[in-house]
């Protein structure tokens, strides 16, 4: 008897084992984070596929509102607020539905993400935003819903949905200068080399004030400890800025130092953006 039990336990055991079936989600989660500028954004969505079926029109229906996706709501977080269609969209996790049309599409950010799919009940307080696009014929099938943000720009990028031939775009602008020149003014205060450096390069790759830029630059190269050489890296960005401002003659001399640190460093990169730049400079 006492064999039976144990022999019972066994298989119970076994039993209990091969139970656990794994089997691929039908429509598979996804996960995407992108940081636009100094903001941060991420996506959590489930991606369906068309298995030729046909999508917009039957599968997703013309003038109803739609999850965006699959299972699960499909949920879009920006660190920062954001501005779409010239209308501020305040920081925070939303719900990303649509409602396709032919000829356009309305996309929605809904401020409650802890739906199966729609609402039961769609409450228009909770419509934070919304807005209207057109949508784009794709040269080629889409099989799977994807959804990408495109176009990177240190202000604004492009957030892409995409399935069978259709693609809707819409864009969003992130408050990447106002970060960036809040955070120069607060290091301001106590400067060290690298927060002069990293201003001015920030002024200068931005096409902002440059004489402000070239007073930062000259800054960083003040605050090099004495004995030490100026790193030929913050020479060759004072180098591009007086180029910009038109002293050619001056961004030659300063990509003169630039390159004669960058051979003692062995940084061959710098050395040979330091010749093509005093070339380019001297043919002018």
């Amino acid at each position: 008897m006492k064999k039976l039990l144990i022999a019972g336990a066994i298989m119970l055991g076994c039993l209990t084992t091969n139970a656990q079936v794994q089997t691929p989600m039908a429509s598979p989660s996804a996960k995407i984070e992108q940081t636009v500028g100094l903001t941060n954004v991420k996506i959590d969505y489930s991606r369906p596929s068309a298995r030729g079926r046909s999508v917009y029109g039957e599968l997703v229906p013309f003038g109803k509102l739609w999850r965006t996706g699959a299972n699960t709501n499909t949920v879009i977080t920006f660190s920062d607020d954001v501005v779409i269609d010239g209308k501020t969209l305040p920081k925070g996790e939303y719900a990303l539905y649509t409602l396709p049309k032919a000829d356009s599409w309305d996309i929605i950010f809904y401020n409650d993400t802890h739906n199966w799919g729609l609402p039961e009940k769609w409450d228009e307080k909770k419509e934070v935003l919304r807005t209207t696009v057109k949508p784009e014929f794709l040269p080629k099938n889409i099989e799977t819903f994807t959804i990408n943000i495109a176009d990177l720009d240190n202000d604004f990028a492009n957030l892409e949905l995409s399935w069978e031939r259709t693609k809707v775009t819409l864009k969003f602008v992130v408050p990447t200068k106002e970060k960036a020149i809040e955070s120069i003014e607060t290091a301001m205060a106590g400067p060290s080399a690298s927060d002069y450096f990293s201003a001015a390069q920030y002024y200068y790759q931005s096409n902002a004030d440059m004489n402000k830029a070239l007073e930062w630059i000259n800054n960083s190269i003040a605050k090099t400890p004495s004995g030490q050489d100026v790193p030929f890296y913050i020479l060759r960005q004072k180098s591009l800025i007086q180029a910009k401002m038109g002293d050619k003659k001056g961004a030659i001399e300063t990509a003169k130092q630039s390159l004669a640190g960058a051979e003692k460093a062995n940084n061959y990169d710098y050395v040979k953006m330091n010749k093509d730049s005093i070339l380019e400079w001297s043919r002018k």
